[in-house]
This record gives C-alpha cells, structure tokens and sequence, in this order.
C-alpha cells in the first residue's frame, strides 16, 4: 500500500475522537429528545431501531469483521485488494436486496409493525445504506483520520437538523430520520470515494467460496450477540408498554456512551493484529494484547464505578424527571461494561484475527440463549431492570467462556495486565467521590461537575503519582 500507514497511538487517538463524538452528540441530543417525545416516543423510535437492527444483522453477514481482516492482510497489493473488495462488495449486495424485501414484506404483514409503517419504512434506509458505506475496507486501510472527521460531520449535520424539526410528541419519525443520517449518511461518501484504494474494473475470475465459511460464521456470532443486545428492547416492546422500553433506552444510553469509550482501542487494533498474524509477528501480537487489556480495564473500572454512584443525577441530566424509573436499570446495565470491554480484547482483536471464530460463537450464543431465557423470567415483573439484569449476567457468562475457550493465547497477556492496581486507584478515588457527594447542590448538572472533578481529578493524579505506564504514553509524545 502506498500510502502512509499511521501509528496505533494515532489510530487510537483519532478512533478517541471520534468515540468522543459519540460521547458528546447524544449528550446534546438526547436530553432534548426525551423530554419533548417522552418515555412512549423514545420506546417507539428504539423498538423500531431495534427490530431493524436484526434485519440489518442479517444483511451484514458477518461482514463487517471479516472484511476489515481479510482486507487488511492484502491490503499491500492494491491488484489483490480490489479483488478481495469487490467480491465482498457482492456478497453483501445479494444479502441486501433479499433481507430489504424480507423487510418490507414484514411492515405490511406483521401487526405490530404495520400499526406504524412511515417509521419502519425510515428505519429500514439503515438496512440499505449500511452496504453502501463499506466501512470494513477503511478500517482495513486504517483511514481512522477520515472516518473520524466524516463520521462528526454528518453527526454534526444530524443534530442540527433534530434541534429544527422536532418539536412535539408527534416528531418522533424526524427524530428517527435524524438518527438514522447520523448513523449511516456518511455511508454514501464512503462509497463516492472507494476508487481511490480500490479498482471496479471487472476481474475474470472471481472466488466467493473463500469467504462464504469466515463470513457465515462471524455472521452466526454477529447474530447471538445482536440477540441479548436488541432482544430486550424487542421483547420489552412486545411483552411491555412503550414506557418500559423509553426507560430502558435511557439506561442503555449510558452503557452505550461508556463502551464507545472503553471500546475506543478496539476498532484500532483489529487490522493491525490481523497484519501482525499474517505477517507471523507473534511477540507484538502479543504485547498488543496486553496492551488492550490495561486500556480496557484502565477505563472502565473507573467509568463503571463513577456513574453507578451517580446514576440517579445523570438520569435527571440526560432524559429528566419522567425517567427516573431507569435509574435502577442503569446501575445494573452499567455493570456490564467491564466484561464487554474484555471480550472485545479476547474475541474481536484476538481470537478473530487467529481464525478462531467459531470459539466466539460458542461464547456468545452462550450468552444470547441465557439472555432469552432470563428475559421470559424476568421482564414481566421487573420490566426495563429485569432486562438489564438478564443482559449483565449473559455478558459476564460470554467473557467466562471465551475466558475458557482462548485461555491458550490470553492467559499470559491478562496476567501481565494490571486488574488489580486499576482496582485499587478506582477504589480509593471512590472516596473523595463520596465525600463530594454530601455537598449541598440543587441542579444535577453541577452535582455531577463536582462529583466527576473529585473522582476523575482523584483517579488521574493517583495514576501521575504512580507514574502508571500507559497513562505516561498518553501524555508524552511518542512516534513509532
């Protein structure tokens, strides 16, 4: 590949950025979207999403892993790349087309669905323009710096146009459109712009068969866990009012804000060890492992602690009074991004790119039939807690099986890693937090300005004072 191949500390810190979007937009849309569609309009927009998302599942394939690997193995022969690409490309059209007819063919048959078709009909422009966006082939390439910039833009573009148009209840549809374009809009730049790393001339010969085994089982493994990730608003939506699925939203949003970040050296590293692999450069396979292990558990041990305290003040600040029956849930699903967080290190960036996929089924369909099951229990009492309990506990039962299954190759890393010292500075900078806690302060937003200064302040200079490794590396400039 001709051009310049960025360093994982700057993937990484654009990756952050655009994680950092994806902290700060919902920050600004989201409590203004709630208060005015309240909890009903928000279970609407978010079950629509929800059901859309299984559809969009299946027309992804397993794609969106696979392609970022298979793509960043060739990805120094642009010949071998535009091949690789383009039978991708094919794949996923043919999938597209059938699951977009499936689609429609639901909104008019199924009852629950047909009760609003206008919103399905504008959760299913997902469905298409997911294709589209070839997101994997970027990633492959490492183009972190353009995906990062795009993906702002049109987030930035989303929001605006959300502030404009929806005003009442009833805007609910315009805030799903707005939702829908900040998702996916940038998917038609992506595709405007493949003929600068790929060729569309046609090849005379083209392999499917190659990918059509990885791609059905990352497809399988994609499938079990988009089941305990949309299952509980899915199930919510069927078995409970709209409100219950409006909490729950709530909660998740939070959860989804923390994984954005904790999940920000994920993505960075899934083709650079996938290169490593193919290259059979096992030592800094190795140490990238590690290396994933301590970003992990150095974000979220102390975003997990921080926001379960304050759980109650950031539902008031995010979604307002009429959500305060998410506060349980959220502490609970919050609870969650700690193993999540590990299991995108053992399976995404270190069992997928050793061709090991099969094992991360098992360890998420695990996951997903437990879920199922704990739902059935458990949504007809507590509702929007009931799920976010069964959704923690399958979490934790898919990191003990791949625990289990890559113990081979994650053992030696994890143990390197430093668990128990992010821990113990996440336990003693609990205690200026609590201490934060007993000052009299009426508005939530400035409770929590406090209680984060005296957590995060605490936990950061604890990390100075030790001059803990990777928080050195963050600060000092360091060019590979």
């Amino acid at each position: 590949m001709s051009e310049k191949v960025h360093s994982v500390k700057y993937n990484f810190f654009m990756n952050f950025i655009l994680t950092a979007s994806g902290l700060i937009f919902p920050l600004i849309t989201f409590p203004y979207a709630s208060r005015i569609l309240h909890s009903a309009g928000m279970g609407r927009v978010n079950f629509s999403a929800s059901v859309a998302n299984y559809f969009l599942m299946v027309a992804s394939l397993g794609i969106p892993t696979y392609g970022v690997r298979a793509c960043a193995r060739v990805r120094d022969d642009r010949e071998k790349l535009s091949r690789t690409a383009q039978e991708i490309l094919i794949i996923n059209l043919i999938a597209t087309v059938l699951v977009s007819i499936s689609y429609l063919v639901c909104i008019w048959t199924v009852p629950r669905l047909s009760e609003d078709k206008t919103l399905f009909l504008i959760q299913g422009i997902n469905i298409v323009l997911n294709m589209f966006g070839a997101n994997w082939l970027y990633q492959a390439l490492e183009k972190y710096d353009y995906i990062t910039w795009r993906s702002i833009l049109f987030k930035a573009i989303s929001a605006v146009l959300m502030f404009i148009a929806v005003h009442r209840a009833s805007d609910y549809r315009i805030y799903a459109a707005t939702m829908v374009l900040a998702a996916v809009g940038s998917n038609v730049l992506n595709f405007a712009r493949l003929h600068r790393y790929i060729s569309f001339r046609r090849f005379t010969e083209y392999n499917f068969r190659q990918h059509l085994k990885p791609i059905m089982i990352l497809f399988a493994q994609n499938a079990t866990i988009s089941i305990y990730t949309n299952l509980d608003n899915v199930m919510l939506g069927f078995m409970k009012p709209y409100r219950q699925v409006g909490l729950y939203t709530a909660a998740v949003k939070i959860k989804g804000i923390l994984l954005s970040v904790v999940s920000s050296l994920g993505g960075v590293l899934l083709p650079r060890m996938s290169y490593y692999v193919s290259k059979g450069e096992k030592s800094e396979f190795k140490r990238l492992i590690t290396l994933a292990f301590n970003a992990e558990l150095f974000m979220s041990l102390p975003l997990v602690a921080f926001f379960t305290v304050e759980a109650r003040d950031c539902i008031l600040l995010l979604a307002g009074n009429g959500y305060l029956g998410a506060v349980r849930a959220m502490q609970i699903i919050d609870l969650s991004v700690v193993p999540i967080g590990l299991t995108g290190v053992i399976g995404l960036q270190t069992l997928v790119p050793l061709n090991r996929e099969a094992q991360v089924l098992k360890s998420v369909a695990a996951g997903a039939v437990l879920d199922f099951v704990l739902n059935l229990f458990m949504i007809p009492v507590w509702g929007a807690s009931g799920a976010a309990f069964s959704t923690m506990i399958a979490e934790y039962l898919v990191l003990a099986v791949q625990l289990y299954l890559g113990r081979d190759v994650v053992l030696g890393p994890l143990r390197e890693a430093s668990f128990f010292k992010y821990l113990l500075f996440t336990a003693v900078a609990l205690i200026p937090l609590f201490i934060s806690t007993m000052i009299p302060v009426r508005s939530a937003f400035i409770r929590l300005l406090i209680t984060a200064l005296a957590f995060f302040g605490s936990y950061g200079l604890i990390l100075l004072l030790k001059r803990d490794e990777l928080m050195m590396k963050l600060l000092v400039k360091h060019r590979r």
